[in-house]
């Protein structure tokens, strides 16, 4: 079975290497084989104080073991072009499924890239130890991919469960801010670990699965044998994890897939209908709740992390922006989650207006309580003079980001993976000319504030607070026309492209 799968990987992956996918398959190869390149360096450099240059190749590969962990969430959940749906009527074991996964993972550039990078514990052997490194490499690199998998597992199950939704939200909020955090540490620990006078940042490296191999290589044989004997019972202990969450995940009926009894508050009207339905949507479909949470984890790294690295004037005050910008863009997809139900909206005369209007709203139910939270609060803890700019581009973003959302989702819709799969998994890509547009209709929003930073601008170099207060009108009316204006566009976009937009989302992920 194993070779059954790996066979197909290697197909899937041999037809995709074709336009932009083959040049972001080689880009993503020339990075990784740098990266790999300085790990190879780290582990034949050599330092004054015994002992250091393990320690430092530990904490390499301990760098590579989160790169494993956290880019899968970061990326949409990795590649999952081969899915536990897929297999779900074969007489196939938990373990036998886990293990065919496993063997399919390895095809790809992250796996390759990753042998290379291990290919430190030869160079840093040396001499008889060479066994030892030719046994610790394949253990360490199943380690990493297997630790990755029943990661993003075992986030996808929590929130895919009404019970561990909440657990499964701050996981992800710290994995998001994961790369700020590792920052800091490398700061704060990087003289010390080099310098060698920090025994107990040794010993928390070695203690480390992830430190493991590079133990065994430069250890006595006895902790060598026990290194790699503690490696093999995690990958076996990982392998066993990941065939129970694959199981549950083809057996376990989504949270979301309960029917609603309870009457739909305020959904009198046909928009307050359409507003109630996208809330309740934002609330119960997981990956529009993933999309809300990598929105709040970027604003609270572009917000708090210059302040928590002691940066003076940085954009901590503007943090707050962001939460548009990015919630606009996660969110550009309405009618590609939504998929074939949109077919309700198009056999119904003149609903294009409600529901357009009313996924407005709702968006800035949502992301506006948020942004004007940041707006009023960083500017208090970091530059209160920013204030007129914040709030004078803060509706005028908000009412653009309203209009940028549905625009974005009926002129570059495309379709995702159904609510079996991964939570993080996008599926389809938008394709190169989609992406262009998203990032072209995106730069509207820089268009649409000018005017604001003009009037703040002048204020500011003319000295008159008034006129720089200015701003916040003037931003108000701005935020309105877009929101009624870049609606009407879409309103326009999905009464005559609609049926078109529906083959389009449809479309299997």
């Amino acid at each position: 079975m194993v070779g059954v799968l790996i066979r197909m990987r290697w197909r899937v992956l041999r037809h995709s290497l074709r336009g932009k996918q083959a040049g972001l398959t080689v880009v993503g190869l020339l990075a990784g084989l740098v990266a790999a390149g300085v790990t190879l360096l780290a582990a034949v450099s050599d330092f004054d104080e015994p002992g250091v240059g393990t320690d430092v190749l530990a904490a390499v590969y301990l760098m590579w073991t989160v790169g494993w962990v956290f880019a899968p969430v970061l990326t949409s959940g990795g590649d999952e072009t081969l899915r536990a749906e897929h297999f779900a009527l074969l007489p196939l074991s938990p373990r036998q499924l886990a293990a065919g996964l496993l063997g399919a993972a390895f095809v790809g550039v992250p796996a390759v890239v990753t042998a290379v990078a291990f290919l430190g514990l030869v160079l840093h052997a040396g001499g008889p130890h060479t066994l030892v490194a030719l046994v610790a490499l394949p253990l360490q690199l199943i380690f990493v991919v297997l630790l990755s998998r029943v990661t993003i597992a075992a986030l996808g199950a929590a929130l895919r469960s009404r019970r561990g939704r909440d657990l499964g939200i701050l996981l992800t909020a710290l994995v998001g801010m994961s790369g700020f955090l590792v920052q800091l540490l490398v700061r704060a620990f990087g003289p010390a670990l080099v310098s060698g006078d920090s025994p107990v940042l040794s010993t928390v490296l070695r203690s480390l699965p992830s430190g493991w191999g590079t133990v065994a290589v430069s250890s006595s044989w006895v902790l060598a044998v026990a290194c790699l004997v503690g490696l093999a019972a995690l990958n076996l202990l990982l392998l066993v994890v990941w065939g129970t969450l694959l199981a549950r995940r083809n057996t376990r009926v989504s949270a979301v897939a309960g029917a609603v009894r309870k009457r739909a508050f305020g959904s009198r009207t046909r928009l307050g209908a359409v507003v109630n339905k996208e809330l309740r949507t934002w609330v119960r479909d997981v990956r529009r709740r993933v999309a809300l949470l990598s929105m709040l984890v970027v604003a609270l790294i572009t917000s708090f992390g210059p302040m928590l690295s002691g940066g003076d004037d940085g954009p901590e005050p503007f943090g707050g922006l962001t939460v548009v910008v990015f919630g606009a863009l996660l969110a550009g997809n309405l009618y590609g989650m939504d998929g074939s139900s949109m077919w309700h909206t198009l056999v119904i005369p003149g609903a294009e207006v409600v529901d357009i209007r009313g996924r407005q709203l709702a968006w800035l139910m949502i992301v506006g309580p948020v942004t004007l939270l940041f707006a009023f609060l960083m500017p208090a803890l970091g530059n209160p003079a920013a204030y007129p700019w914040v709030l004078g581009l803060t509706p005028a973003l908000l009412g653009g980001g309203a209009g940028l959302v549905v625009v974005l989702s009926v002129f570059t819709a495309y379709a995702v993976p159904d609510q079996k799969a991964s939570p993080f998994a996008a599926g389809s890509s938008p394709g190169l000319a989609r992406g262009l547009t998203q990032i072209g209709i995106t730069l509207l929003l820089a268009v649409a504030v000018l005017p604001v930073v003009a009037v703040v601008l002048a204020g500011e170099l003319l000295d008159q607070p008034v006129l720089q207060w200015l701003g916040v009108p003037v931003g108000i009316a701005l935020g309105v026309l877009f929101f009624w204006w870049w609606g009407g566009i879409a309103v326009r976009r999905l009464s005559t492209r609609g049926p078109e937009l529906l083959a389009q989302v449809a479309k299997a992920a």
